[in-house]
């Protein structure tokens, strides 16, 4: 579903992202590790066309989407979940899901699936964005990225600051998803314990190259905890 190859990526003098290359298979999650500052949150922007890849190209689906703006990319497919959320705090709950769908005719429904999915949304339907939990928001933002009915969801950290409830609520619906096989689920997270449980595929990153990959069942064996602890 989603085939990078050869991604490089400065800011200034610096060079952030070193040749990365790797593909997500429909229906795997596939997750990126490394510690702050590695490159991934640098990998993800650069898969939404947040900012432009000096060289290397991204493709969906067999499409190159490499100079695509970032609309262009949702209307591809391609559903973001950024790290810290970012919800729109004083739009509702319904308001932020029909974000999600901003780029469909007005008339377009809400997927009724996102309320089965998290459940919590439907009882809050009319609250404001912010007035929300922080675990709350993280499901609001990924309901909104799903809202579309994307090819690719790519997560930034979901379990960042949240209640362990949730973490166990948000990876119980990214491994639904993933067993669908109606998409490819790319997922950077620091959290080790929550990562093996989903990955399907694991790339590790240090300084903005991609050192060691494999599947998830290994990563054990692999001692890929040790190496986000170097």
């Amino acid at each position: 579903m989603l085939k990078v190859d050869g991604l490089n990526q400065y800011y200034g003098g610096s060079h952030i992202l070193r040749g990365v290359s790797f593909e997500a298979k429909l229906g795997e999650v596939t997750v990126v590790l490394g510690r702050n500052g590695v490159g991934k949150t640098t990998l993800l922007k650069s898969l939404m066309g947040v900012v432009p890849v000096k060289t290397g190209t991204v493709q969906l689906d067999g499409q190159d989407i490499t100079t695509d703006t970032p609309y262009e990319r949702v209307r591809n497919g391609v559903g973001y979940v950024p790290q810290g959320r970012e919800i729109f705090g004083r739009l509702t709950v319904e308001e932020n899901l029909r974000m999600g769908l901003a780029y469909k005719p007005a008339s377009t429904p809400i997927p009724a699936e996102l309320f089965e999915l998290f459940p919590v949304l439907k009882q809050m339907i009319n609250r404001r964005g912010g007035d929300l939990s922080g675990g709350q928001q993280q499901q609001l933002a990924i309901a909104r990225a799903l809202a579309a009915g994307p090819k690719l969801l790519i997560l930034d950290e979901p379990t960042e600051g949240i209640q362990p409830s949730i973490i166990k609520d948000i990876g119980r619906v990214i491994r639904m998803l993933a067993d669908r096989q109606t998409m490819a689920i790319v997922l950077v997270e620091q959290y080790y314990d929550f990562a093996e449980e989903l990955a399907d595929q694991y790339l590790v990153m240090e300084r903005g190259e991609i050192i060691q990959r494999g599947r998830g069942h290994d990563m054990q064996a692999d001692g890929v905890r040790a190496l986000m602890s170097i």
